[in-house]
């Protein structure tokens, strides 16, 4: 006859053994911060990829303007004998090649922070929306703007490396520039202006539509540039006057590349300039505005 095994009765622990507990796995969590900065270093990382790739593009959109301007000015008008700078001869084509080097340097900088912050966020607020996917990024909106301005800002420091030596050879014979480089001013004030330029590319291209971007030349970036002082020193202004007042001196003052200018040529030259204990507070107040009113814009016309 079979017999039948009696079920297993599952052992009790005995009443003073300690109960083991399953062991959990836990999951390193990211603070907000570094979640921030993990993905601002991705977004710029992703600009200065699309940059590399592109880099001839970017060599010729930066140096094709600079060159032409030293080109015409340093190069055929002394060969045909047309004086510049407000003179003649080599000496004062000379003093005009001083003035104008660093004045290309700041006008490159500028084009660069429009350029690569303006017209791109045209596109990607316009037909390309790329804005959309951007703004998916696990960090703040304002976090995807400032990425776009330090993007910029690294843009416009290559460029500025691009361009001062090539603006400083091309000339004619018996013109030269007089450089001379001041290298703390160099390191704190070249950055600074780029960050600013790159802001106000920011400011630029989320206040005007993407249909609208033409308006932009014509009405804010055109007066910029020839008011900005890149063919001549804020300290010449003088005999424009209106009665006592130095109206021109004065109106110039408004205009944010009038002290970048003047900071390239404290930075590159000892060619008279504003004294830079107003340069370097101008500029940044100049960074804090545009950068402030350029992430409000940002923010409204992401979330609008």
């Amino acid at each position: 006859m079979a017999t039948t095994a009696a079920p297993s009765v599952p052992e009790l622990p005995h009443p003073g053994a300690a109960v083991r507990q399953p062991t959990v796995t836990r999951v390193p969590t990211r603070t907000p911060f570094a979640a921030g900065r993990t993905a601002l270093g991705a977004l710029i990382l992703r600009d200065l990829t699309v940059l590399r790739k592109n880099v001839w593009e970017f060599v010729i959109r930066t140096l094709v303007q600079p060159f032409l301007l030293c080109f015409v000015f340093l190069y055929v008008f002394p060969k045909i004998g047309q004086g510049v700078g407000g003179g003649s001869g080599s000496t004062a084509a000379s003093g005009f090649a001083t003035v104008l080097v660093p004045g290309v340097v700041g006008i490159s900088i500028m084009f660069q922070g429009i350029q690569a912050v303006a017209l791109q966020m045209a596109q990607e607020f316009g037909f390309t929306r790329e804005i959309e996917d951007r703004v998916q990024a696990p960090c703040p909106v304002w976090l995807v703007a400032f990425a776009k301005v330090l993007s910029g800002a690294v843009q416009g420091l290559i460029s500025a490396a691009l361009v001062l030596p090539i603006a400083s050879v091309v000339h004619a014979a018996g013109v030269e520039a007089h450089l001379s480089l001041h290298w703390w001013v160099i390191v704190t004030l070249v950055p600074l202006a780029c960050v600013a330029m790159a802001s106000l590319g920011l400011l630029l291209g989320t206040s005007f539509e993407p249909r609208n971007i033409g308006l932009m030349f014509g009405f804010v970036v055109l007066p910029i540039t020839f008011l900005g002082g890149t063919y001549y020193q804020w300290t010449r202004l003088g005999p424009v006057r209106l009665g006592p007042w130095h109206w021109l001196q004065t109106v110039v003052l408004v205009n944010p590349l009038i002290y970048v200018n003047e900071g390239m040529r404290a930075a590159f030259t000892d060619a008279a300039h504003l004294q830079l204990y107003v340069v370097y507070p101008v500029v940044i107040g100049f960074v804090l505005l545009f950068l402030g009113l350029g992430l409000r814009n940002f923010r409204r016309r992401v979330l609008s």
